[in-house]
């Protein structure tokens, strides 16, 4: 695995290598990917769940029944729920969004793809996001998977990072060049 050394290096990345490695081993690497999604878009949407990752003042056995009763409601695999359940335990459900980026790394890795984190000021259309993806195969030569985020600051255009590279075409960063340019 291309990452695991530097996804080892965070705390993060354990949880997330130890989680890859036992969905690995259990044949449930998708299905653990489809859990982790779910989970991913329920932090972004419910803001009780965020506040429940994020807490301290939460005790680990009520975290714990929390995420498990969490996990119930969401039909997350049991793998997750039982990570869930680890992550609780240890005081480290902050940590969540850092696992399943971390894990989404190691499963890019093991399928072959390259991982690209997608900002556009405007939700793209599943024309645009194929088109990309394409557009993006033919620059690295491999399958890409894509992590979309909308941030309306950048105004126009696309902020593609892949890895250590980063592709700013972005409406706003043309301007901020064209300012500096007329400052000259």
């Amino acid at each position: 695995m291309e990452n695991s050394s530097g996804i080892q290096a965070s705390l993060a990345g354990r949880y997330a290598l130890a989680l890859f490695e036992l969905a690995r081993d259990g044949k449930a690497l998708d299905s653990v990917a489809e859990s982790l999604a779910t989970l991913k878009s329920a932090l972004a949407e419910s803001a009780d769940l965020k506040a429940l990752t994020q807490s301290p003042l939460i005790g680990r056995e009520d975290a714990a029944k929390a995420v498990a009763a969490v996990a119930k409601l969401l039909k997350l695999d049991n793998l997750t729920g039982r990570t869930l359940g680890v992550l609780a335990e240890n005081r480290r459900l902050a940590q969540i969004p850092n696992v399943i980026r971390a894990y989404e790394t190691l499963l890019s890795a093991h399928k072959g793809e390259t991982r690209a984190e997608v900002t556009s000021a405007f939700p793209l259309s599943k024309t645009q996001v194929t088109a990309l993806a394409k557009q993006l195969k033919a620059r690295t030569g491999r399958d890409t998977a894509l992590d979309l985020a909308v941030d309306p600051a950048i105004m126009g255009g696309l902020i593609v990072k892949m890895g250590s590279q980063m592709i700013d075409g972005s409406l706003r960063t043309r301007l901020n060049t064209l300012a500096q340019a007329m400052k000259g």
